[in-house]
């Protein structure tokens, strides 16, 4: 693949942030490919594993604005798209902006507010708008939203409803570094608290990310590799065609928004690998992320011991690789 401008300034940005958080590459790595297609990430990790360092390091070095939104049970829907506030010097409404209104959004630990205020991202992640009053306001163009939670402590949590849960393009668990990383962690601490972090120079302008986007949608995807992405997600719904046994662990399977963000992924993914074209591990890859959060299975399979992961791999096996 030809190397244009685009990739080695993206390349640059995937340098410096494995640099900087260390032992969580595959976090860096789909942070990056939601930003490229144009997605939404949802990251599960116990506290201290860099989920909020990695986003806030990301938006230091791209054009445009980050906040950070603390999801707490007394946070109300209009505390994140805004509001309308009466002036009565003009006796008229105003609307006053929330904090969504910005590039990258953190909503940190987000299952612990109650539904109706995760609902509230609902629109502004599937269609880039926010409607308050009766009327609709755009978001930024540029508009990525990182969502966290906590799988330690489940006391006074609101777990993500499916419709919310199909909003985010991929679903990534992380887990503690090993041994060598924790060094380099060390490290890394000790230059920041010296004032000495790494450096990074070269700003990564928005019309960097829409050209980088454009490149990826024109990543070659074979007819036998795009008919395999369906099967896997028919596989999800109907895993009765390929083994008869699974089909009593599968309520739902993924939705066509699962089709669409495994071939979206699949291309991201074999772009930042420095090519043009889809192999089937680029798919193999990224499957785990992208649907476990899209399969909702049985009682007698969660009885059983069967995860999501478990499902999604047997199914892998099943359907032939092209």
């Amino acid at each position: 693949m030809e190397h244009t401008e685009s990739f080695q300034k993206i390349t640059s940005l995937k340098k410096y942030l494995m640099d900087s958080i260390v032992g969580q590459e595959a976090m860096v790595e789909r942070l990056l490919i939601a930003l490229l297609a144009d997605g939404h990430l949802l990251v599960e990790g116990a506290p201290g594993l860099a989920k909020t360092k990695a986003i806030k390091k990301m938006s230091q070095v791209i054009e445009g604005d980050d906040q950070r939104i603390q999801f707490t049970p007394d946070l109300l829907p209009s505390d994140i798209t805004g509001s309308d506030i009466y002036r009565p010097e003009t006796s008229d409404f105003k609307f006053q902006v929330g904090p969504i209104f910005h590039n990258l959004i953190l909503a940190d630990e987000i299952n612990r507010a109650p539904a109706k205020v995760q609902s509230a991202l609902l629109e502004a992640m599937a269609e880039k708008q926010v409607t308050v009053g009766g009327r609709t306001y755009p978001l930024p163009e540029l508009f990525i939203v990182m969502a966290t939670q906590n799988p330690i402590e489940q006391e006074g949590t609101y777990p993500l409803p499916e419709a919310q849960l199909d909003r985010f393009l991929m679903y990534v668990r992380i887990d503690q570094p090993d041994a060598i990383s924790e060094r380099k962690i060390l490290k890394i601490v000790r230059k920041e608290f010296q004032k000495d972090e790494i450096a990074y120079t070269q700003k990564i302008l928005q019309s960097d990310i829409f050209q980088a986007r454009k490149e990826i949608a024109n990543v070659y995807l074979s007819d036998a590799l795009e008919e395999y992405i369906v099967q896997i997600v028919m596989a999800t719904r109907h895993p009765e065609f390929y083994d008869s046994s699974l089909k009593k662990y599968i309520s739902f399977g993924a939705s066509p928004r699962g089709t669409i963000a495994l071939d979206r992924c699949s291309r991201a993914l074999a772009w930042l690998s420095g090519r043009d074209f889809v192999l089937p591990s680029d798919v193999q890859n990224i499957l785990f992320d992208v649907l476990r959060h899209r399969v909702i299975l049985t009682f007698e399979a969660e009885a059983e011991g069967v995860t999501p992961e478990i499902f999604l791999k047997t199914i892998m096996e099943k359907v032939p690789t092209p």
